[in-house]
């Protein structure tokens, strides 16, 4: 337990910055406490399998094992020692007034705190296709997950799509797993990606690494693609229908599909905690704002993918920083952070290079025919957006209230971005940032009410 004059400070998420940022904190003499989702540390990127699993680090995180197994060992070592509290299995819902309400499977917690480090990370960022609400149409990120986690891969003849490095990656993964992908299917062009490869070359151990990636798949991969649709009966998936740069129309058979566009910021619980946000037109979604340390706000701190989209070494660089602040600012001796500052400079041109290199497809968004869904929850398509934003105006909660677009169990996180470029596109604006952001509701994840009525044990 934490002393009484002791300042309680809580990190929510236990990926590569909720870890470093804990690690920090321990070595000035703190406990803060951890809150993650996960049954154990490591975010989803070093996600660990369940106990017995028999696939070593070298298989499940290939040229990142080294890393991947640091992290878990150092947040290990913190738990067992007393130096941290863990709280797995739990997802904040809530919080207001110092105060965090937390479900798990005992029941709700109510975790009060001084200085509060949100590490939340990140969740796949997905464009509507039409047909992606049949049976068999997954996220990259829910296929790297089951590869990962059960060493399952989500379909027998695999077809994925979108842009980003996640894309080559699985496909790679799954490809060594044995899986059969079909085709590679990236909506960016080449062009794009040969242009912003001068700022990818700031981390050229990566940049060849995606190299390498990009050869092992060969006549697999397919650059500056349009998806026009997904075929399927009521069993699932039966082919994608596309575009290939030229021009030709082609169709791959298929019973899975792979759909995801990089990563969009989980930030709804930054937006409860009363930060500021902005409108990136490179990443094409809003950001929370914060300092170069993470400091948003009174008693808040951001790192990560939450904050800033720089993958998992810039996490753990954020983690330090916001951790660092944290201390500074509690009166306490934190480390020198010249030199992550100084490398926070360099991930950050690498990220921004990835986000030229692999861009959001808005222009195909706006053009999504009206029978396309563009809300999978609700069952919101593309036409009922236009005609609602036509009706009430353009602005994103405006329509949302009058269309329910964003009010099913995701509560928008997959279907915000699109909607937004619809809206802007029905008002004539230039961009989705100009029609504003969805606020956050209250408890941001879909949650029981017998949890909310039962009190967890200590």
């Amino acid at each position: 337990m934490t002393t009484p004059n002791e300042p309680q400070v809580v990190i929510v998420g236990a990926g590569p910055a909720g870890i470093r940022a804990a690690e920090t904190l321990a070595s000035a003499g703190l406990r803060p406490t951890v809150i993650d989702e996960g049954a154990r540390a490591g975010g989803q990127i070093y996600r660990r399998p369940p106990d017995g699993f028999t696939r070593s680090p070298a298989t499940l995180y290939g040229s990142q094992a080294g890393k991947a197994v640091a992290l878990h060992t150092a947040f290990d070592g913190l738990v067992s020692t007393g130096r941290a509290v863990h709280l797995p299995r739990h997802s904040v819902v809530a919080l207001a007034d110092g105060t965090l309400h937390a479900v798990g499977d005992g029941g709700s917690r109510r975790i009060g705190y001084d200085r509060l480090i949100l590490a939340t990370g990140a969740t796949d960022r997905l464009a509507p296709v039409p047909g992606w609400q049949a049976p068999g149409v997954y996220s990259l990120g829910a296929m790297q997950i089951a590869l990962k986690a059960q060493g399952v891969a989500m379909g027998r003849r695999i077809v994925l799509a979108g842009s980003g490095p996640l894309l080559t990656l699985l496909a790679t993964q799954l490809l060594k797993a044995g899986a059969e992908i079909a085709a590679v299917l990236d909506t960016a062009g080449m062009r794009g990606q040969i242009a912003a490869f001068p700022d990818l070359a700031v981390r050229p151990s990566f940049a060849l690494q995606g190299l390498a990636m990009r050869a092992r798949l060969g006549r697999l991969y397919h650059a500056g693609i349009a998806l026009e649709g997904i075929e399927a009966t009521e069993t699932g998936v039966t082919a994608v229908r596309w575009t290939d740069a030229g021009g030709r129309a082609r169709r791959t058979a298929c019973d899975a599909v792979g759909l995801g566009w990089h990563l969009k910021a989980e930030t709804q619980l930054a937006d409860l905690a009363g930060c500021r946000f902005d409108y990136d037109a490179t990443w094409a979604q809003w950001l929370p704002r914060a300092d170069r340390m993470g400091r948003a706000g009174e008693g808040v701190y951001l790192a990560g993918d939450g904050l800033r989209l720089l993958g998992a070494d810039g996490a753990e660089v954020a983690g330090r920083l916001a951790a660092a602040a944290c201390l500074s600012d509690l009166g306490l001796p934190a480390p020198d952070v010249a030199a992550d500052l100084k490398r926070l400079d360099r991930l950050e041109r690498f990220a921004r290079g990835i986000a030229r290199a692999f861009p959001w497809p808005a222009d195909r968004v706006r053009a999504l025919p009206d029978d396309a869904v563009l809300c999978r929850c609700e069952g919101i398509t593309a036409g009922a957006v236009r005609e609602t934003a036509a009706y009430g105006g353009a602005e994103v909660n405006r329509v949302k209230s009058l269309g329910r677009a964003g009010m099913g169990r995701c509560q928008g996180r997959y279907c915000q971005l699109a909607a937004a470029d619809l809206i802007a596109a029905t008002g004539g604006l230039a961009h989705a940032g100009e029609v504003g952001r969805l606020r956050a509701q209250a408890p941001v994840r879909p949650t029981p009410v017998r949890a909310l009525l039962e009190e967890a044990r200590p």
